[in-house]
């Protein structure tokens, strides 16, 4: 128990970090969603396809384009910032377990 509350300040930076990468991959890819004739798969653009994807394609099964316009990656935004809040910030679980 005691390596665990060591590492504990270290696997709060990573966690918060990697949460906070997706949320900006995330928001490029709703502002890609303006641009749809930019193909995602060449240039560096694979830096933002690939890791959002994953997440996307079984969310479009369950929520369709309304519109026309994919919605997907605002609601992966949404739950990102809801799970950050709930565990890194001030009254977060690992924050809390942390000091």
């Amino acid at each position: 128990m005691p390596l665990l509350m060591k590492s504990l300040p270290i696997l709060h930076f990573l966690i918060g970090f990697l949460m906070g990468a997706l949320t900006l991959a995330f928001l490029l890819r709703i502002i890609l969603t303006w641009y749809p004739k930019i193909d995602l798969k060449s240039s560096f653009w694979p830096l933002i396809y690939l890791p959002t994807e994953p997440f996307l394609v079984p969310t479009r099964k369950i929520v369709s384009p309304i519109g026309g316009v994919d919605i997907t990656p605002i609601i992966w935004v949404g739950l990102i910032s809801l799970f950050r809040e709930l565990i890194f910030s001030q009254q977060g679980l690992l924050t809390q377990l942390i000091f």
